[in-house]
This record gives structure tokens, sequence and C-alpha cells, in this order.
């Protein structure tokens, strides 16, 4: 099931990164570098995902390595989540407002739906629990970069008057997502495993 997971989300993370090609482009022309990391948040949650799932295939030895597994299971999880239930929900509300739904839009709902469901079946088979924290500061510094230098994802046009709106939606989203990322965790002492000679 795990190489099942990778045959569809490797591919889903690379288009998505294309997907977001021509405002990784408008960002790098019209704004400071250091930004572009936060433009892309659905293909980077689930860059995080894939490598939490590659994680779990081939775990880590040591204590950094099982803590920066720990830290990527939690931003797999709290941002898969958040930018799953996110992007369903603006599709939506730009459709409902008179927006056009066309079967690309259909696409994304499909797949967004499924990385906020894969990342809760799989939340309980990661050691993610204690560095939740760590992703929900992650999730909201993402935010607040989004909101205050304009980069969050383009939006329907319809939307594009419903800013401060959706920035209230996204935080509270964010907290959301890392209250179920929390609750559906389990509480896994971080250390590592010996391994017999």
């Amino acid at each position: 099931m795990i190489w099942l997971l990778l045959a569809v989300n490797i591919p889903g993370t690379i288009y998505g990164y294309i997907w977001y090609g021509n405002q990784l482009a408008y960002t790098a022309s019209h704004y400071p570098g250091w930004l572009l990391p936060f433009v892309p948040d659905s293909p980077t949650a689930s860059l995080f995902f894939t490598l939490a799932l590659i994680f779990m295939l081939y775990p880590p030895k040591t204590v950094s390595g099982v803590t920066a597994r720990a830290v990527i299971e939690a931003l797999a999880v709290v941002t898969s989540v958040k930018y799953g239930i996110w992007a369903v929900s603006i599709i939506v509300a730009g459709g409902y407002q008179g927006g056009p739904v066309d079967w690309q839009d259909w696409m994304l709902m499909i797949s967004h739906t499924g990385m906020a469901v894969e990342a809760l079946l799989y939340a309980r088979y990661f050691i993610c629990r204690k560095m939740i924290p760590v992703a929900l500061l992650w999730t909201l510094l993402n935010d607040t970069v989004d909101y205050s230098y304009g980069v969050y994802p383009w939006l329907p046009a319809t939307l594009e008057d419903d800013v401060l709106q959706i920035q209230i939606f996204t935080i509270g989203l964010t907290l959301v997502s890392a209250l179920a990322a929390w609750l559906v965790s389990r509480d896994v002492r971080l250390r590592h495993q010996r391994t017999e000679p």
C-alpha cells in the first residue's frame, strides 16, 4: 500500500509544482527570492507526506534521523489536512459565487480530498505527535507570510474581494488541522532503535 501511495504521490507532487509554475515565476520577478518556498503550499504538503512514506519504508536509526522523521511526519499531517480542505473549500466557494468549475477543478478537489484523507489515516502509524507544535508554528508562519506579502495561492476571480475572510478561514483551518493531527496521532517516545549485530 505504501508503494502504491508513493506511485500516486510522487507524480502528484511534481505536477503540483508544475501547476504553481506561473505563480512561482511571477513571485520570482516581483518579490524577494526568500518568499518562493512559501508559494507552493499544496505540493509542499504532498512532498512532506511522500517523505513520511519513505521514512516508513526506510526508518532512520540515529536520534537526529528519528527527530527529522517526526518533524517531517508532523508537517505532512498538518499541512496535508489543512491544504487538502483549503483547496476544496476555495474551489467550492468560487463556484458558489458564480465562478466556473471545470474538469481541472474537479480533479483538484478529488486529489486534495485524498491528501487530507490519507494524512488522517496514516497519522496513527507515524511518530509525529510530539512535533505537531513545530508543524503548527511553521504553518502559521506560512499563513502570516502568505497574507502579509500577498503570496497566497491565486484565487478564483470571484473570491478576489474576499481575501480578508479567506485569511481568517485559513488561519482557523491551520488550528483545526493541528488539532486533528494531535487527536489521530499516537504518543510515541522519540528514540532511535538499536540494530542487532
